[in-house]
């Protein structure tokens, strides 16, 4: 799959898309990133820190899976931000924020499919 792609059509997709990303095991990010003409809300330490948290969580998750099935994507909803990870393959992570008066299910809707492309 090629992530940097597969980040610029998530960015396309809505307006309300801020940031499209994905990182590897250790939190870095490796393709994609914030649409131009936005403002940052977190630092990139801060960054890599919510990452590895989004990271652990599915962990969690995970070791749930031969029971439940595999997560296909979890969402938070901040006071600022919606937040969107997505597993990938290799160990990558998917991220997505938006405004928070985003339509988050068309939005998940649509980068699934792109993901399934």
């Amino acid at each position: 799959m090629d992530f940097n792609s597969l980040c610029k059509e998530i960015l396309d997709l809505d307006p309300k898309v801020r940031f499209a990303a994905v990182c590897d095991d250790s939190g870095d990010i490796k393709y994609g990133g914030q649409r131009a003409g936005i403002t940052n809300l977190l630092s990139p330490e801060e960054t890599k820190r919510s990452n590895l948290q989004a990271l652990a969580r599915w962990s969690l998750r995970n070791s749930l899976s031969a029971k439940i099935g595999r997560g296909q994507y979890a969402m938070a909803v901040y006071e600022k931000i919606k937040r969107i990870t997505i597993p990938l393959e290799n160990d990558h992570l998917l991220l997505v924020t938006t405004e928070i008066d985003s339509n988050h299910n068309d939005i998940i809707s649509k980068t699934l499919s792109l993901i399934k492309k």
